[in-house]
């Protein structure tokens, strides 16, 4: 079987729009949460978000591109744009049919269904245009990204909510792998602050309803009331070792493990036993030739919920047995928000650069501990030290689990 790598990088999130930019800030504990502004929330109890910030996005589309996508299209194919240019795939470098993308999101066109759902009460069906169905159906982030960079290998789009960008990077691995595709553009990207997508985790009661961003998502602390929603895109280039190294790619990382698994328990809350996260985190350890003990980090799925990280550490601590007290663990979504669909990804790529650098983020705005969240969760400061592997866990709505083992080469 071939040995999978990371090559390239990009990154479009709350807390900065390009890989440099996010990881400096998830280092030095910079919050990208603070009002909203895509719309007037007067009449809503949610008041904050994580919005990306000076996106531009004349440095990827074309204007008259640009109005035929939806904003979840634009976040991925800058995303992707950045982690092609740092793996340096150029045309040649690369069989086009052995070059494929799996690339996913959440919710898909939201903002487009949102807009043009009111168009039609206001104007009647005709007034409907005739882009709403490409511009909202979830595939065409990854669409468009074959499409930009002439990748006509496998493409397909995963949506398994919040663990969708670990199942777009964990199946491109085995793709590769076992020898289906050399290279894959593989993560995922969401653009949900809409009234409609906030109104609708707002009234299950899913979200943070204060208004002040250094209290909001706070994983593992004994505040915590509710997630915090953000928006971006994750893209990495995974390629075959052997193919990387022909080409003279600099390698950033190895893929070597993933694990998937399902709670088949409850649409939206994990299950207390902890038993399907637990056993996507064994999967992806001896998937990768490791022990419990040589897992440096852990990025959490961390969402700041009531019931996620005290199930979490369940299954942590169920995976891993005494090596759970020992473990450095964080969860980035402290400073990001929850990136649904994208989230993943984005995380996947701290993994990534955490490896890299030697730095474990913190968990900012801990000041509560739980009991029931009793594990070294990196609070508030960054934490210097080598890392050799990183697990990176994402616990979907529908109880989906998929975890991703990254190691140093």
């Amino acid at each position: 079987m071939e040995r999978v790598v990371i090559t390239g990088m990009g990154a479009v999130t709350p807390v900065g729009n390009d890989v440099g930019s996010f990881w400096d800030s998830l280092v030095r504990g910079v919050c990208g949460i603070a009002p909203i502004t895509r719309f007037d929330t007067s009449d809503f109890k949610v008041k904050v978000a994580a919005e990306v910030k000076g996106f531009d996005m004349a440095r990827y589309l074309e204007p008259r591109e640009a109005k035929r996508m939806d904003g979840f299209c634009h976040y991925a194919l800058a995303a992707a744009q950045e982690a092609v240019e740092q793996a340096g795939l150029a045309a040649g470098s690369f069989d086009p049919f052995r070059a494929g993308v799996i690339f996913g999101s959440g919710v898909g066109g939201l903002s487009v269904v949102e807009a043009e759902v009111e168009k039609m009460g206001g104007k009647g069906p005709s007034r409907v245009s005739p882009l709403c169905i490409p511009m909202m159906i979830g595939n065409m982030a990854a669409a468009h990204i074959s499409m930009r960079f002439g990748f006509r290998g496998e493409s397909f789009c995963p949506v398994t909510a919040c663990a969708t960008g670990n199942h777009a990077i964990g199946e491109a691995m085995r793709a590769i792998r076992h020898g289906y595709q050399d290279v894959v553009i593989a993560g995922g990207t969401e653009n949900a602050i809409t009234r409609v997508g906030m109104a609708g985790f707002q009234n299950m009661k899913a979200l943070y309803t204060g208004d002040d961003p250094l209290s909001a998502s706070i994983p593992f602390d004994a505040r915590r009331s509710g997630f915090v929603m953000g928006e971006g895109a994750g893209a990495v280039v995974l390629e075959s070792l052997r193919h990387a190294q022909a080409r003279g790619a600099n390698i950033l990382c190895e893929v070597a493990g993933y694990g998937a698994s399902s709670d088949a328990y409850h649409i939206t809350s994990p299950d207390p036993e902890g038993e399907g996260a637990a056993h996507a985190m064994r999967a992806a350890i001896a998937d990768g030739g490791l022990t419990p003990a040589d897992i440096t980090y852990i990025n959490a799925h961390g969402t700041s919920t009531p019931l996620n990280e005290k199930y979490e550490t369940v299954a942590i601590k169920k995976a891993l047995g005494e090596h759970a007290q020992t473990v450095h663990i964080s969860s980035t979504k402290s400073m990001t928000g929850h990136l649904l669909g994208a989230a993943a990804a984005i995380e996947a790529i701290a993994c990534v650069c955490a490896i890299r650098d030697g730095i474990i983020p913190p968990t900012i705005g801990y000041k509560e501990r739980d009991p029931d969240c009793d594990l070294d969760i990196t609070p508030n400061e960054a934490v210097r030290l080598p890392v050799s592997a990183a697990l990176s866990n994402s616990l979907g709505f529908g109880g989906h689990n998929a975890t991703l083992l990254l190691r140093r080469m």
